[in-house]
């Protein structure tokens, strides 16, 4: 079985477990339980291997279970603090040097999972005491209100303490049961984390939007943005020190960008996301430290980007301002939003003027492109409306044309998002340009028919990555576009202007086709005089 394979079939264990146990519980609500179970398993299982390495041959061995079925067996690791209590803020100063966390013995999955296999009273009481202590004294401000979203105390759960208590130990028993077969690696188990957001997001409608890109989507973003921003046929950059998504979500898109460049041995100093929605935000920080990142190589900040809420950002200085290599983003598309006369001069939108009330799309991405580096490449999606809207949208548009910071613009096919059925497009933009044109990539009709969903193929991202790479035109697919005729046309983007994917009207010779009908016509008689000689000799009746 490839990684791949099996990276699915673990998430396939885990979603059939979650549709099994969630009752009458909906997705969205299930999802949280389920998934701070999953990230609880991986910060035990990386502190419990981690303590082994430490404590070498002083770790207690793991004790027979061949015991009566309601006897808890504490995890070996709580033996060792109950002998050893005098090293015990010794041996935590150094995990937390060596992991950045720690986690008393109780508070751990194999504990926990041990009250669940004796259907324990204590169930509830300890995971709610363990997600607290986790939140606020494992490790900094990493984890502070992590399980903010969490309600073990939840009529969803059960109308009484035992009955919600009685519910956790089948749902984590079965979880526990479920992983077991599975490699343990963060690979394995993030991936799982990042397919069971996506099944959730498919059961999610609209509300997906808020936390999920598809990942084929991701994927075309974070090629794009890890080439070189000058001259993306050399390939990627060996490293991008900041990489920022001011509308994180779930954090995959960070995620899949370090991943491009992990893969071919590049390096990322550090990622950063914000995200408005606190439960999202959650999941985000859970989401980096499952794919095996330490708390200092990501920042994720609460707060809404289009006030701008995060101190990191809001550097009025020029000569300190931070700036990033990378920025991908999927904001939510055309949100309204209730800019004031003091945002006018805000320095981010000061220069180009303010997106529209009914649709903060062009808000989103001049707060981001504020914050790109002379040498970076910033991939942000939104809706087509955005290429050819008036009024403040196409002067904003005007400007970033005028002044050579639209580089590429990819029309992607309809029904790609949970979110929405409507088709976007990617707009790709730089702060020193070499080309004086913009290259148009009309990909809407290239995907994969599914039942809910299109999709794409890694054929399709290839196109797109390579077309984009290369700068190719290839007939009603892609072409390069002057500045001159882009003016000619408004500044306005509308990718069929310049890419149409209609095929080209057959020329029909009318007299060649009239000729054609003359001869049927005659084999037709031919046959039919032939036919009632046939019926004359049989005596019967012609036609």
């Amino acid at each position: 079985m490839t990684q791949k394979e099996q990276h699915k079939r673990l998430g396939d264990t885990l979603w059939n477990i979650a549709n099994d146990l969630r009752g009458a519980m909906n997705a969205d609500d299930f999802r949280d339980y389920m998934l701070s179970f999953l990230f609880l398993r991986y910060l035990s299982f990386n502190y419990e291997e981690a303590a082994k390495k430490e404590l070498g041959k002083d770790y207690p061995e793991i004790k027979s279970k061949d015991l009566r079925p309601d006897f808890v067996i504490p995890p070996p690791l709580e033996e060792w603090y109950k002998n050893n209590e005098e090293d015990v803020e010794e041996f935590e100063e150094q995990m937390r040097r060596k992991v950045h966390y720690v986690i008393k013995p109780k508070y751990l999955w194999s504990n926990i999972t041990e009250l669940a296999r004796t259907q324990n009273d204590d169930l509830l009481e300890t995971l709610e005491n363990g997600f607290r202590y986790i939140e606020n004294e494992s490790f900094g401000t990493t984890f502070k209100g992590l399980f903010s979203e969490i309600n073990l105390n939840s009529e969803k759960l059960g109308k009484t303490p035992k009955e919600r208590n009685d519910k956790l130990c089948k749902v984590i028993g079965k979880i526990a049961e479920g992983i077991a077969d599975f490699s343990t690696d963060t690979d394995t188990l993030g991936n799982a984390y990042e397919y069971l957001i996506g099944k959730f997001a498919a059961g999610s409608g609209k509300k997906a939007g808020e936390f999920y890109t598809p990942q084929e989507v991701s994927t075309i973003l974070s090629e794009i943005v890890t080439l070189d921003s000058q001259d993306p046929t050399t390939g990627l950059k060996p490293k991008l020190d900041k990489v920022l998504d001011m509308a994180c979500g779930s954090g995959s898109l960070l995620l899949n960008v370090r991943n491009q460049l992990k893969n071919a041995k590049g390096s990322i100093g550090k990622i950063y996301g914000q995200e408005k929605n606190i439960t999202t935000y959650n999941l985000a920080r859970m989401n980096m430290l499952l794919h095996g990142m330490k708390d200092t190589e990501f920042e994720i900040f609460h707060g809404d980007t289009l006030l701008n809420q995060w101190e990191l950002l809001n550097e009025m200085n020029p000569s300190k301002k931070t700036e990033f290599d990378a920025i991908v983003a999927n904001p939510p598309f055309s949100l309204r939003w209730e800019p004031n006369e003091a945002m006018g001069e805000d320095f981010r939108f000061k220069s180009y003027g303010l997106a529209p009330k009914s649709a903060a799309d062009f808000a989103f991405l001049l707060h981001g492109f504020h914050f790109l580096g002379k040498e970076g490449t910033m991939a942000i999606i939104l809706p087509h409306g955005v290429l050819f809207r008036g009024g403040a949208e196409e002067r904003i548009r005007t400007k970033l044309l005028k002044d050579n910071h639209i580089d590429t613009v990819i029309g992607l096919p309809p029904n790609l998002f949970y979110s929405t059925g409507i088709p976007v497009c990617i707009l790709v933009l730089k702060k020193c340009k070499k080309q004086e044109d913009v290259l148009f990539i009309n990909a809407a009709e290239h995907y994969e028919k599914e039942k809910r969903q299109n999709s794409l193929s890694e054929n399709h991202i290839k196109n797109i990555v390579e077309t984009y790479k290369f700068r190719s035109e290839r007939e009603r697919y892609s072409c390069i576009v002057s500045m001159d005729e882009i003016e000619k046309n408004g500044y306005n983007l509308n990718i069929s202007r310049y890419v149409s994917t209609a095929e080209d009207e057959v020329i029909i010779d009318l007299k060649e086709v009239h000729r054609e009908l003359e001869i049927i016509e005659r084999k037709i008689n031919s046959s039919t005089n032939q036919h009632n000689e046939y019926l004359k000799e049989l005596g019967l009746k012609t036609i």
